[in-house]
């Protein structure tokens, strides 16, 4: 068949398989980042501080891997954006962590928290206002706070920042429609959307500051959450495929039990996720829920959710347990565990897939995926066992 023919097959097995129905097989949809790099021969390092290193990269794992769907880049921190706009709160490879690691995130502590406890009310009277005069100023190390005397770094780091994120996402959509059109793999996701709480976690109070704040001003954080709403939505809409086959993917990051107890998520991170998700929903688009950890303690929560309106991504949760529980409404992806790609043989991968397969894929509605995305440790034959056996077993 043309690669015409390629894509359209590999998106209906795809999309089929998101709607929780039963395509020709199991769809493969690997969330690869450093492994490509790896697998092409290029240094972590390179990928990251060159785009177009994991690009080509990414070329080349899809023309060599009978992969359904993947994203165009897993690597997505170039630095040369990071640096253009002075961000600090990235490890790079090879500047500030080893040259083989992949990027991090690199928390504060919690005393010199991005954003203070005394600025809740700033940011939930505007969360845009805060963000651009409050907090850029406090994770770049170029952009001013305003009364301060701006200099060149600062102006250079808006005009080189702007003209480095232009190139970037160019670059990205015309790698994405190389896939479509050269390559016959579907670009897995389109958008990105975070709970507002992950948001508070993640890039303002840290998650220490986080829980401290959930115990002595739960109110406040409420609000800021409910602030953050609206604009969350729209980043997630503005990203979405207007085709609405390919999903939204929200980063589950730290708000399950035990990081938060129940009654946090049951009073604030779940009211004012769940909102959102339905509205998505209400515009025809699925989110992908990539439930990083485990969060089988909430998986009767997400039954609230309308069938269909989610495609649940099982990381250290039971993947057994979430197709009992949720199998019924929703697609599963993953469940792969990454610990096995790297360190596992060939012969216990395909193990593992095979009782994937015959208790979770039976009845169609799952997508073959490591548990997290796959980083640079994963062996290579192991990437291969998981691609060949699902292809060989997989069929419906």
């Amino acid at each position: 068949m043309n690669t015409r023919e390629l894509y359209e097959t590999r998106l209906k097995r795809y999309v089929k398989a998101m709607r929780n129905e039963k395509p020709d097989m199991v769809p493969i949809r690997p969330f690869v980042a450093e492994f490509t790099a790896k697998y092409a021969g290029f240094s972590i390092q390179e990928a990251t501080h060159d785009y177009r290193v994991a690009f080509e990269a990414c070329r080349i794992c899809a023309r060599d891997f009978d992969w359904d769907a993947m994203v165009p880049n897993m690597i997505y921190v170039w630095t040369g954006l990071t640096q253009a706009m002075g961000i600090t709160y990235y490890g790079i490879p090879g500047i500030d962590i080893p040259p083989e690691t992949g990027f991090q995130y690199r928390e504060p502590p919690e005393e010199e928290a991005f954003m203070k406890p005394e600025e809740y009310d700033a940011l939930i009277e505007d969360p845009t206002g805060y963000l651009l005069n409050v907090w850029f100023p406090r994770v770049s190390r170029f952009v001013k706070a305003p009364g301060e005397p701006i200099d060149e770094y600062h102006n250079l780091a808006f005009l080189r920042g702007g003209m480095a994120m232009m190139q970037y996402f160019q670059a990205l959509s015309d790698l994405a429609r190389e896939f479509r059109e050269e390559l016959g793999v579907v670009p897995a996701i389109s958008g990105i959307l975070k709970a507002p709480l992950d948001i508070l976690a993640d890039k303002l109070r840290g998650y220490y500051g986080l829980v401290t704040d959930l115990h002595e001003r739960p109110q406040k954080v409420l609000k800021a959450c409910e602030a953050l709403m609206p604009h969350l939505l729209e980043v997630a809409l503005s990203g979405a495929d207007p085709e609405k086959n390919l999903p939204i993917t929200i980063w589950m990051h730290r708000s399950c039990v035990p990081f938060i107890n129940p009654e946090h998520f049951s009073n604030i991170f779940w009211p004012t996720l769940k909102p959102i998700l339905e509205e998505i929903w209400k515009r025809g688009h699925q989110v992908l829920f990539y439930a990083e950890g485990n969060w089988d303690y909430h998986l009767e929560t997400f039954k609230e959710l309308p069938p269909g309106s989610i495609i649940y991504h099982v990381d250290r949760g039971d993947i057994f347990k979430v197709h009992q529980v949720l199998g019924d409404r929703f697609c599963i992806s993953g469940g792969v565990p990454n610990d096995l790609l790297a360190f596992g043989s060939p012969e216990e991968v395909r193990d593992c897939i095979k009782k994937i397969i015959d208790n979770v894929a039976r009845d169609g509605g799952y997508i073959m995926d490591a548990s997290a995305i796959i980083q640079n440790d994963a062996k290579i034959e192991n990437i291969k066992a998981m691609t060949d056996f699902t292809r060989e077993y997989g069929q419906y």
